[in-house]
């Protein structure tokens, strides 16, 4: 009798420390889904910002012609693209990338062609606070873009590395949820900008 009661009282121990352990994974893959959506409309917003600061630069009439059409072209496109849902049936709610990295690598080049180090070199000697402080904001726009795009790939390898454990796959821990992809594009400009 008291062994069968230490049995019983060691299995509901066990199946009270399992059921514990896949409730916080469930949670733990829950927030970190919660993680990459964030950081998608963080990315999002920082990819509007830049097209909206390589616009203003273009329109700003610093710029020979050539480079502010090929600049402002590139930022139209990425702006018109960025309000687009591609996808109806979106599980995410949004939160995706919708195939717009040749877009956003069409701005990244356009921005690299239209300011090489020289041009930008010599818009900062002429001294006009209006182009510099353009310029700067075009820099900082393309550091934010690099970082925010650096740090969702990150969130989306932290839940891919869990939902690789074979508990999250065997119990069906992350439900119907859509593998988050790693968005890859083009975002590093050989640019002279300090900011």
């Amino acid at each position: 009798m008291n062994d069968t009661l230490q049995i019983a009282t060691f299995v509901v121990i066990v199946l009270l420390v399992a059921a514990w352990y896949l409730s916080y994974s469930a949670a733990r893959l829950d927030r970190l889904h919660a993680k990459v959506e964030g950081a998608m409309s963080a990315l999002d917003a920082q990819l509007i910002r830049r097209a909206e600061a390589a616009l203003e630069l273009a329109n700003s009439g610093v710029l020979d012609p050539a480079s502010a059409l090929l600049i402002a072209d590139a930022a139209t496109e990425s702006l018109e693209r960025t309000t687009e849902q591609p996808v109806t049936d979106d599980l995410l709610d949004g939160q995706h990338f919708g195939g717009r990295e040749h877009v956003e690598s069409d701005l990244t080049a356009a921005l690299a062609a239209a300011l090489p180090g020289e041009v930008v070199a010599e818009l900062r000697a002429a001294g006009d606070e209006f182009v510099i402080s353009e310029l700067d904001r075009v820099a900082a726009s393309v550091l934010r873009v690099q970082l925010a795009r650096r740090f969702h790939n990150d969130a989306v390898r932290d839940v891919r590395r869990v939902r690789a454990k074979r508990t999250v796959r065997w119990f069906g821990l992350a439900g119907h949820a859509a593998l988050p992809e790693l968005v890859e594009f083009e975002d590093h400009v050989p640019l002279a900008l300090p900011v």
